[in-house]
């Protein structure tokens, strides 16, 4: 009877950032940056939850690190670092449309909704909003409720009103 061989879990290399008391994690398979985690998350966390095995690498990750310390010292607009998303289509579509929002400007959940030629699913863009695996460089934080109130975000409010504040500035660095 041929025995079978143990797949072993795909292969993530992590950085930490820290920036303004916030701690957020870069995950990255040989293609791109796969998750930007920004709520503070043991690594170990992290393996069970993905089901992958995470490996320390700042080298693997250097590109990544390099315009996200860029952004958030006001030097960047636009991150041109490579990603690894995964996702449905209709995610993929969301995360398309919100990567388009212009730095330092803000849209609704309707407003994408209606720019990826779904006006009535503004629910299902707020989900696959929130599901956003690489905030920051796609940035869902320029993403706002219909009054123009700051909603939900995965680094939590603060953070994300930080962000328009740098984006916009009305915030000092």
């Amino acid at each position: 009877m041929p025995r079978r061989t143990k797949r072993l879990p795909e292969k993530l290399y992590a950085s930490t950032i820290s920036w303004e008391g916030w701690v957020f994690h870069v995950l990255s398979s040989g293609k791109g940056v796969r998750l930007l985690e920004l709520r503070p998350t043991p690594l170990e966390t992290l393996e069970a939850k993905l089901g992958v095995r995470i490996v320390p690498d700042d080298e693997q990750n250097e590109p990544a690190l390099s315009e996200i310390h860029a952004y958030l010292r006001g030097r960047l607009r636009q991150f041109t670092v490579p990603v690894d998303l995964r996702g449905t289509e209709f995610q993929k579509s969301v995360w398309e449309a919100i990567a388009a929002v212009p730095y330092g400007q803000t849209t609704s959940y309707g407003e994408l909704a209606k720019t990826i030629g779904r006006p009535k699913a503004t629910r299902a863009v707020g989900q696959a909003t929130g599901a956003n695996p690489v905030p920051i460089i796609i940035p869902c934080h320029r993403i706002i409720g219909s009054t123009g109130g700051l909603t939900g975000f995965s680094g939590g409010l603060p953070l994300k009103e930080r962000l328009l504040g740098l984006e916009q500035g009305t915030l000092s660095l």
